[in-house]
């Protein structure tokens, strides 16, 4: 067999990402690999239907693959119209009816975070304060404890200095999950976004306690706040966008 015999009875058998690579070898390659037989396989593997109509699409399959297989990848987004120097979170936790924490914490100090876990942490925790994955993060200063018998809830607002309106970010909920391997105790909420997007909703706001144990049995000593909104953003421009969306009074 030839070369181009050999290119033509591989190439049907390989994946999008792969076809395209094959592209870029070259020249010769690259024109074998656009014949739009080989898209069309790749398009009756992932969308079996489109190739049973009588008319093909009036763009080519290859085309047609690079529109929608695009589409699952994240595209960049457009600077937030909001930045965290214009935010200010207002943070409350009770345990039973007992208020033991109430803060307002500007938004550049919940950005910033715990840069240096305190000592005497266990490693699981530390490894996810220390890792690449971004969040946001508040050291207590004075530190609490709380009862492990005691039901304990939160409650989280957050400001716009730009225009003086509050949205809610979680309403009284209850920390009823302990992961006692990482140290944290964890509530959650689902946000509540503005009625211009109608059909946005199930996005959780999760909120977490982070401790260490107490040296006194059935006691935690909580160190930090970490605040993540992991259901729809993983970065710092995609919480500002998501933040952007909510139902502001």
């Amino acid at each position: 067999m030839t070369c181009e015999e050999v290119l033509k009875a591989v190439f049907p058998l390989l994946e999008g990402p792969d076809l395209a690579s094959c592209m870029e070898v070259c020249k010769q390659w690259k024109d074998i690999a656009q014949d739009d037989y080989f898209w069309k396989c790749i398009c009756a593997k992932r969308w079996p239907s489109i190739c049973k109509r009588p008319n093909p699409p009036t763009i080519t399959y290859y085309k047609l693959y690079q529109t929608f297989y695009k589409r699952q990848h994240c595209r960049t987004l457009l600077p937030p119209r909001l930045s965290f120097d214009d935010l200010e979170f207002f943070i409350d936790i009770w345990a039973e009816n007992k208020l033991i924490f109430s803060e307002v914490v500007p938004g550049p100090v919940l950005e910033t975070g715990i840069k240096v876990p305190p000592p005497g942490i266990c490693d699981m925790l530390r490894i996810h304060l220390e890792g690449p994955e971004y969040k946001m993060t508040l050291p207590l200063e004075p530190r609490f404890t709380v009862p492990l018998s005691q039901t304990v809830s939160v409650s989280v607002l957050v400001g716009r200095k730009d225009s003086n309106k509050v949205a809610c970010i979680i309403n009284k909920s209850l920390f009823d999950y302990i992961d006692r391997t990482a140290y944290r105790a964890m509530a959650f909420d689902y946000l509540d976004f503005s009625p211009l997007y109608p059909f946005i909703s199930g996005f959780r706001a999760w909120i977490s306690l982070l401790f260490m144990e107490d040296g006194n049995e059935g006691v935690i000593d909580v160190f930090g706040i970490e605040m993540d909104f992991c259901d729809a953003a993983n970065s710092k421009d995609e919480v500002l966008w998501l933040l952007d969306m909510l139902d502001w009074k």
